[in-house]
């Protein structure tokens, strides 16, 4: 039975194969930049199998990204840069060092959230001591993740040196503060017309989601996720409302905002029915 390595050490010989002289001409043209909207797509190809809980589809597109890494890893290694042997032992190296509760001779943690503040400890620790990287809690996070998911890591970071609220009510209440102040800069905005006021009111819009994130961290839920399930949801719901309009020769244009809600709610309540009825008597 082949092994995981065997099978690594293939993908590595057929992308070395693919860049070289007698290679495929799209491959050898490639380069670190132009790589990068594949890596994405791959990254949420593979987000929304986990999201569709299509473990196949997962299979397949972890193998893409998989690629992709492989892909970037060669590249580099053509450059000069670094190799895919030092990049895998150094992630090895770090799982080793910053699980010392595992594999060395710390002491044993309780929980999850135990793991995850001397994850960070240890990480400020490296960061530290190396002149080339940011020396900040926050420095590690990167500028290019989504916005959203960039406020769970932020605001993530922060709770490890107790800079967080001591509740999700607490947070609630932070939301409904924000709210207030969103709806006094619109008075502000439509009063003045100005620029400046348009832009605090999207100030607050963004002080109002960092602070969603901070609920959704609160409670244990990856706001991304969230997010694209409400997508999700809306689309379907959406897509349905339209189907319905069409079927009886109406246009979507053509109704008042009232009709539509009426429609929406309509299409609300099938849903919601449908997944009652499916639901087994145990709640399963």
């Amino acid at each position: 039975m082949s092994t995981a390595g065997a099978r690594f050490d293939e993908l590595v010989a057929i992308m070395a194969t693919l860049r070289g002289p007698e290679g495929c001409p799209w491959d050898r043209v490639q380069t670190l930049s132009s790589l990068r909207p594949f890596l994405l797509e791959e990254t949420y190809e593979a987000l929304d199998a986990l999201d569709t809980q299509n473990l196949q589809g997962l299979c397949e597109e972890l193998g893409d990204l998989l690629f992709e890494i492989v892909f970037l890893a060669r590249i580099a290694e053509e450059q000069g840069a670094f190799t895919l042997v030092e990049a895998v032992e150094g992630v090895a190296a770090k799982l080793i060092r910053r699980h010392p509760h595992v594999f060395g001779e710390g002491k044993k943690l309780a929980d999850a959230d135990e793991v995850r503040g001397q994850w960070e400890t240890l990480k400020a620790k490296e960061r530290s001591g190396a002149p080339d990287k940011k020396k900040t809690l926050l420095g590690g996070v990167p500028a290019t993740l989504p916005a959203l998911l960039q406020a769970y890591e932020l605001s993530t970071r922060a709770a490890t040196v107790g800079f967080d609220w001591v509740t999700a009510e607490d947070v609630v209440l932070k939301m409904e503060e924000e709210v207030a102040e969103i709806k006094a800069a619109l008075a502000a905005a439509r009063a003045t017309a100005s620029a400046e006021a348009t832009d605090h009111v999207e100030e607050e819009i963004g002080d109002f989601l960092f602070a969603v994130a901070n609920l959704s961290r609160k409670l244990g839920v990856e706001p991304e996720a969230a997010l694209r399930r409400a997508n999700g949801k809306f689309r379907e719901r959406f897509t349905e409302v339209e189907r319905r309009v069409e079927a009886r020769g109406e246009r979507l244009q053509d109704k008042t905002i009232e009709e539509l809600e009426a429609e929406w709610q309509a299409v609300k309540a099938d849903h919601n029915h449908d997944a009652t009825t499916t639901r087994r008597p145990d709640g399963g």
